[in-house]
């Protein structure tokens, strides 16, 4: 399965029109493409997730406030300032040495943007969608997640009134780390939980 390109059903109508409409705004200069895909990556890949890498590493190095986020998600992220559209009902699921859980969205792209930005085409793809559910051990190994064979692999179903987002678990040899350190361990892909956070001493060495 391919991570980066959605292969199996045509653009929906509102993908077409969105597609027409920018083409149109770049052929009378009004839009930069350029730009626009600059500020497309920035929301995909920088401003989300690096909101959720906050809440993740606020969660290892604040146990109250790990309470409150596994209490009442919504409360806890909207009270160190992330709320909003798609990001009112929120619940996150954390991930222990037994039980590994993956996020996916049967029927659409429901996601929570608040925390996690932009959703990367994969998710949205058909392919993950079904076999999330049907075969979950085989897409995480695909994304490179090889799990103990007694972990048990839960799926959240997010919708239109539930988002979920994955807790990682934390790395070992980090019980010293600032928040700021943890947050560079913390990935987009962890927090749907298709892949761990990365390991201590893969961050160590690229400092």
């Amino acid at each position: 399965m391919s991570h980066d390109h959605d292969h199996t059903e045509p653009p929906s109508d509102l993908e077409l029109r969105v597609k027409a409409l920018e083409s149109l705004m770049v052929e009378k200069g009004l839009v930069n493409p350029e730009a626009l895909n600059a500020i497309i990556d920035t929301y995909e890949n920088k401003v989300g997730p690096r909101n959720g890498a906050h809440v993740v590493a606020k969660a290892w190095s604040d146990n109250v406030f790990k309470e409150q986020l596994m209490d009442n998600a919504t409360e806890a992220v909207a009270s160190i300032g992330y709320c909003g559209r798609q990001g009112e009902h929120l619940k996150v699921v954390e991930n222990t040495l037994d039980t590994h859980n993956l996020v996916v969205c049967t029927l659409c792209s429901c996601y929570p943007w608040t925390v996690l930005g932009l959703p990367p085409v994969w998710y949205k793809s058909a392919p993950y969608r079904s076999r999330a559910v049907s075969e979950p051990r085989a897409v995480l190994q695909e994304f490179g997640t090889q799990l103990k064979d007694d972990v048990k692999i839960r799926v959240w179903d997010s919708t239109s009134e539930m988002r979920y987002l994955v807790l990682p678990m934390r790395p070992e040899g980090t019980e010293d780390w600032s928040e700021e350190q943890l947050q560079k361990l913390v990935s987009r892909n962890s927090m749907i939980g298709v892949e761990l956070a990365k390991a201590a001493d893969d961050q160590e060495s690229q400092t």
